[in-house]
């Protein structure tokens, strides 16, 4: 058992959940926990960009999609106590932030030579296909959300995105900058991800800042004074899903979901967003919530006449979403060259 397997295994046994009834049509419970149990596992290691948010449930019976999250802000220095005199205290500052979350969703048509009452390879793997496009659908939303931040930092002498210029690459320098940001911020460091399922919950991890890559930037940062590998990490220490090494206390997971702003630089080049984390910084959907997903199968003759010689068939998926950025500077985006 290498140690992402020890990160994840607790996760991953535990990713059955209780579709919502409707999604029953057409096949038993149990099968159907178990194609819920696929797609979720498929999709979960391509959440990097959701693993860092908290987490909050669709409220039940509420007659609405609106997710509530909380922001409280820091209270002012103490100060020195009078004997026998109880001081005035101070009330909490809350910021109330809320985010509609969307229901996205889709399906495939299966041949009518497949036998739907049973756990048959081809349902399967049609699981697990749709639950890694629900992985890179969910995860390019939340990217999305995340690199409209407004803390931003151009790579070395450039002003904006347009001045990013070849050479303009991702150094040490630039993350000791954004680690700078995040201090003066109290951004505290990441200590936990998000499971998946509601028995889950949260999975502890090292405490660390957290930065999200795109491979085409890792020659140069993998090359920086001071880099080390995951191979180099202590014995036993968790892995990230994705994570290639760390640079002083910021820890990296590359993902083809890296953000590139396409032609976007001097000269047309392409410009990498790269995104530190500290924690805190957004909030995200509990996809493991009772109301938030789950996979539909729809069954050979189940369209009537519509299907009159039972040749069509269906397995989708149905899940709501929605990211909200909750601080903005607990999260710094740096736009920069790829070399």
């Amino acid at each position: 058992m290498n140690r992402y397997t020890m990160l994840f295994s607790s996760a991953r046994a535990m990713t059955f959940f209780t579709a919502p009834d409707s999604y029953r049509a057409d096949i038993p419970a149990e099968v159907n926990n178990f194609y819920d149990n696929v797609l979720l596992k498929r999709a979960l290691p391509l959440l990097v960009h959701e693993m860092f948010g908290q987490r909050r449930n669709i409220p039940k019976n509420m007659g609405s999609k609106i997710i509530k999250f909380r922001r409280y802000s820091s209270l002012a220095v103490a100060g020195a106590l009078t004997d026998g005199v109880t001081p005035t205290g101070k009330s909490l500052a809350v910021t109330d932030l809320t985010a509609t979350a969307l229901q996205y969703g889709d399906f495939t048509r299966i041949s009518d030579e497949v036998d739907t009452q049973t756990l048959d390879p081809v349902l399967t793997e049609t699981s697990e296909i749709l639950g890694e496009q629900m992985g890179n659908t969910f995860d390019q939303l939340a990217r999305d959300v995340l690199v409209a931040g407004t803390t931003i930092q151009y790579a070395s002498s450039a002003v904006s995105r347009v001045t990013v210029a070849a050479g303009m690459t991702l150094i040490a320098a630039e993350i000791a900058e954004a680690l700078l940001t995040l201090k003066l911020a109290n951004a505290s460091k990441v200590t936990q991800i998000s499971g998946v399922s509601p028995g889950a919950g949260t999975v502890p991890i090292n405490a660390c800042y957290v930065g999200i890559v795109h491979p085409n930037t890792r020659t140069v940062l993998t090359a920086q004074t001071g880099w080390t590998w995951v191979e180099s990490y202590a014995v036993n220490t968790p892995l990230l899903p994705g994570e290639i090494g760390k640079l002083g206390e910021v820890r990296f997971i590359e993902t083809t979901n890296g953000k590139i702003f396409t032609g976007a630089g001097a000269a047309g080049i392409d410009v990498y967003g790269t995104i530190i984390l500290g924690a805190n910084a957004y909030g995200i959907i509990d996809l493991g919530g009772s109301q938030a997903s789950g996979t539909i199968f729809k069954s050979l003759g189940s369209a009537g006449s519509a299907d009159p010689l039972d040749q069509r068939q269906t397995m989708g998926w149905k899940a709501y979403h929605v990211t909200k950025i909750l601080n903005d500077a607990f999260m710094v985006r740096i736009e920069h060259a790829a070399a």
